[in-house]
């Protein structure tokens, strides 16, 4: 099975740029999209149902055009959940988590933190919360993976330019604290787990300086596992070669 995972920094453009269908040909069993920037009505038909797919959707209700994640699924979840449960953490369309018959799959856009001070007060708020929500699933469900767009590179060697970083966000200390915490509970960076010195491998980068031709990137779209599910992982790739957003997809497989 494979799972995956793309920032496409709008769906509709996406499928403007003739993307979305590669996309779609890939055959991945599971395709986890963040960043749809889109509504439902806004969708062509071959985008919001697409065939061989059961699609699902997590729109925002406050700001159009903005965040917005989608999951399209070959095999029917048994449940599928698109909030945290908190009014002003859901509201942008941010979550969806879908459960199997064997673990279950959340799909997040992590808010960027930038801009306006509060924006980055928000974004560590929804890391607490959502921390707090993963850990109580593994009391009634271990084998778990969460992907997307995370929005900050955790060590040094994922990002080309981390002195120069260190006071931006993305890489501030107190984001980065938070990933700490993360692989401390046990939580697993797939990626890292099976490359754990693979230098320049970078997922997102600067449109506007031209960074993706001189690769002067970042890895802030991660697949975590917990310890229960790595069992079952056979590897994660970097789809670095595939255009369309200024981030590229992330592929899980599963044995």
């Amino acid at each position: 099975m494979d799972i995956i995972s793309w920032n496409v920094n709008g769906l509709r453009a996406l499928h403007r740029k003739g993307q979305f269908d590669w996309l779609i040909h890939q055959g991945a069993d599971i395709i986890c999209l963040q960043e749809t920037k889109t509504l439902p009505e806004q969708l062509p038909e071959e985008v919001h149902t697409s065939e061989g797919y059961h699609p699902y959707f997590h729109f925002p209700t406050v700001k159009k055009g903005y965040s917005g994640v989608a999951i399209y699924s070959k095999v029917e979840p048994k449940k599928v959940t698109l909030d945290l449960g908190i009014p002003e953490m859901d509201q942008e369309g941010r979550l969806i988590m879908a459960e199997y018959e064997d673990f279950t799959l959340l799909n997040c856009y992590f808010p960027n933190g930038g801009g306006a001070p509060e924006r980055l007060e928000y974004k560590l708020n929804f890391y607490k919360h959502f921390l707090e929500y993963v850990e109580k699933l593994r009391h009634k469900q271990p084998n778990i993976i969460f992907c997307g767009d995370v929005n900050v590179a955790h060590k040094e060697i994922d990002l080309a330019r981390p002195k120069e970083n260190e006071t931006h966000v993305g890489f501030l200390p107190i984001e980065r604290a938070w990933m700490d915490k993360v692989v401390e509970r046990g939580w697993v960076d797939v990626y890292r787990y099976f490359n754990p010195d693979k230098t320049q491998a970078y997922t997102y980068w600067d449109m506007k300086s031209y960074a993706r031709e001189r690769n002067v990137g970042w890895r802030i779209d991660y697949f975590f596992a917990t310890p229960e599910m790595l069992e079952r992982i056979k590897g994660v790739e970097i789809l670095e070669e595939i255009l369309g957003s200024d981030h590229c997809p992330i592929k899980l497989s599963l044995k």
